[in-house]
């Protein structure tokens, strides 16, 4: 079988301050391209959304010029959601230790799926 892609999702709890922090989300993101070895293609979006709303938080994405990276964090409860998709293999263990270096979750739930139309 010939796969496309490969995803990895990561929910995270308890999470420290960082998570509405537009400059420390911005660092996370450079230090994830580098370390999973990817590209970016262009600077990443990051914008704070639902301002006065329980779920108002950042959300970042970038596009990498094998698919994309995208996280939604949320003030309110510490919690993020970060998504790596390429069609390039990465290290999922980098990828969870740099969101845990940034991040520090005190819960991380992975989930990982091999993309593939077939």
């Amino acid at each position: 079988m010939n796969f496309w892609g490969y995803h990895l999702m990561l929910d995270c709890s308890g999470c420290n301050q960082n998570v509405s922090d537009r400059e420390s989300i911005y660092d996370f993101n450079a230090e994830l391209i580098e370390r999973i070895d990817m590209i970016a293609s262009g600077e990443p979006i990051i914008k704070h959304l639902l301002p006065g709303d329980p779920k108002q938080g950042y959300s970042l994405m970038q596009l990498i010029t094998t698919s994309n990276i995208c996280a939604h964090f949320m003030d309110h409860g510490g919690t993020a959601y970060i998504d790596i998709f390429s069609c390039k293999e990465f290290d999922i263990e980098v990828a969870k230790d740099v969101v845990s270096k940034y991040f520090a979750p005190a819960k991380m739930r992975t989930m990982y799926v091999i993309r593939h139309a077939d």
